[in-house]
């Protein structure tokens, strides 16, 4: 068992957007929260990301509680990529990255040893982002790019879970696809990936279990095949579908939105 949260409740005021969630992520597993727009699911990723404190419950890393822990205890061990990432001015890419370090150096340290120089590296190489990407300002890339470089920003830290809010958001299906198979090898290389995706055919095609959301709560936790099926889809985002074997696994067809 690597990531757990039990009892999770939390939001943004006293009223709670996500009640009572219970999960458990062991290492090695994608799993990908899916739910109608309000049904909590980046809600759930920033009390997981330790971004949020709960109002109810907690969220253990290796049996500790996160929220109890020094932050760069946290982020040595788990990194945050998320929906929309401020762009920085003036900052080259490896700059950016470098500062995925920060959370191993002491206060008193500014500049990169040996070991944080290796990972940097092998961060910029993993996302294709060495060579002449490295030296670019981060305002001057393409949307697709940004993504890649902020990844590695986040794959710099060396984490053992990486959470992604919408990580496609924005992309056009060519870098959505490339975004997602990079992942995929990371994934494949035992990285913990917990992803927030509105579209359900890509969830299902790359992640090893789906938690579906409603109203802030889990309505079903399993694999893609297990809780895929029309009747949950009709319940949890009101579409109703047939589902497909395609030569990438399990898609839905949506067929009609259906009445309130």
């Amino acid at each position: 068992m690597l990531l757990e949260t039990q009892n999770l409740t939390g939001g943004y005021t006293t009223k709670p957007i996500v009640q009572e969630i219970s999960l458990t992520i062991k290492t090695g597993e994608w799993l990908s929260l899916v739910g109608a727009n309000g049904s909590g699911k980046s809600t759930l990723l920033k009390l997981i990301s330790r971004l949020l404190k709960p109002q109810q419950g907690t969220v253990l890393l290796d049996g500790k509680a996160i929220h109890s822990q020094p932050a760069s205890v946290v982020a040595q061990n788990l990194a945050l990529l998320p929906q929309q990432q401020t762009i920085p001015s003036g900052l080259t890419v490896r700059q950016l990255v470098s500062l995925g370090r920060t959370p191993y150096q002491p206060w008193w340290q500014y500049s990169l040893n040996a070991e944080d120089k290796a990972k940097v590296e092998t961060a910029l190489q993993l996302t294709r982002m060495d060579g002449l990407y490295s030296d670019r300002f981060v305002e001057e890339l393409s949307g697709g790019e940004r993504q890649r470089a902020f990844l590695a920003l986040a794959l710099a830290q060396d984490p053992q879970i990486l959470l992604l809010d919408e990580p496609t958001t924005y992309l056009d299906i060519r870098y959505q696809l490339e975004l997602l198979e990079l992942l995929k090898q990371l994934n494949q290389q035992d990285l913990t990936i917990i992803t927030v995706l509105h579209d359900v055919n890509l969830a299902a095609r790359y992640s090893t279990r789906l938690a579906l959301l409603s109203q802030g709560r889990i309505f079903a936790v399993g694999k893609p095949k297990e809780i895929l099926t029309p009747a949950n889809l009709a319940d949890v985002l009101g579409v109703e579908v047939v589902i497909l074997e395609t030569p990438v696994g399990l898609q839905i067809c949506p067929l009609a939105a259906m009445a309130l």
